[in-house]
């Protein structure tokens, strides 16, 4: 069926593109014939992305993108515009956690971690708004897609600030899916929430757990959130791409305001 699914020609946007699941967004949806711009503070890493994609014989560029800088929002997706005739797709995906008790939080962490998982969505999503729709710069509708997780259905400990910024993320896509829907806009919002997935933050959730003497080894610590989930496998950053990709394409044209778990059967229990 995926092999039926394409972007083709369809210009699209990725943040936190650089690596883990961002990168593999990029990647997967330049193989389907999308034109991907792919931002990322972390400027070697996301210009490797591009060589990638390139080398594979797709289309890409590098722009940086502060996702949390109003200023930079409006430039870069003006660019996109200028530069490609429009924007097709957007994809939400830059995060980042701190892992800390509510006890130890502190309100300069609470503040980054939403200023990056939360206010860039809603900046993101409203500049993407504001071209895509009839008489904007593009004009001719889109495809949201918001990186939320199962932390935005379920709580886990000493992630308050993570799980309340995906939770969020969750209802903030519902709302502008109902609006852009009653208005006519052509703009379908959708949330995806990756469950365990092997990226560098989960890696390093893993090196964390073991240098706190909370598990004896890596694999110890890797068991232990398998045990979480019903399938026998973490999850890899292309199972979410493949989403992602979904939802950007015309096969999923009636698809808006919804949610899809992507987390090896972690929620269901």
């Amino acid at each position: 069926m995926q092999s039926d699914i394409h972007v083709k020609d369809k210009v699209a946007l990725v943040t936190g593109a650089a690596k883990g699941i961002g990168a593999a967004c990029a990647m997967t949806l330049a193989r389907h014939g999308a034109r991907v711009i792919v931002t990322d503070i972390a400027a070697p890493e996301a210009k490797a992305v591009v060589a990638d994609i390139i080398a594979a014989g797709g289309v890409a560029e590098f722009r940086a993108l502060d996702v949390t800088a109003e200023a930079q929002w409006r430039d870069t997706v003006a660019a996109v515009v200028d530069r490609h005739g429009g924007l097709d797709v957007l994809v939400n995906n830059a995060g980042i956690a701190v892992v800390r008790s509510l006890l130890e939080t502190t309100l300069a962490e609470w503040q980054r971690v939403h200023a990056v998982n939360l206010d860039s969505v809603f900046l993101g999503t409203r500049q993407a708004v504001e071209v895509m729709r009839p008489g904007g710069a593009s004009g001719r509708g889109g495809s949201i897609i918001n990186l939320s997780s199962v932390g935005g259905i379920i709580g886990a400990e000493e992630l308050s600030a993570y799980c309340s910024t995906k939770g969020a993320v969750r209802l903030f896509s519902k709302s502008v899916a109902v609006e852009c829907g009653r208005a006519g806009y052509g703009i379908r919002v959708n949330t995806v929430h990756p469950g365990n997935t092997d990226t560098p933050m989960f890696r390093q959730e893993l090196e964390d757990m073991r240098a706190k003497g909370m598990v004896g080894s890596i694999d110890e610590a890797m068991q232990f959130y398998m045990d979480m989930q019903v399938l026998p496998d973490i999850g890899q950053p292309q199972d979410i791409a493949a989403m992602v990709l979904f939802l950007a394409s015309d096969a999923a044209r009636f698809i808006t305001g919804a949610e899809f778990v992507v987390d090896g059967g972690l929620t269901a229990q």
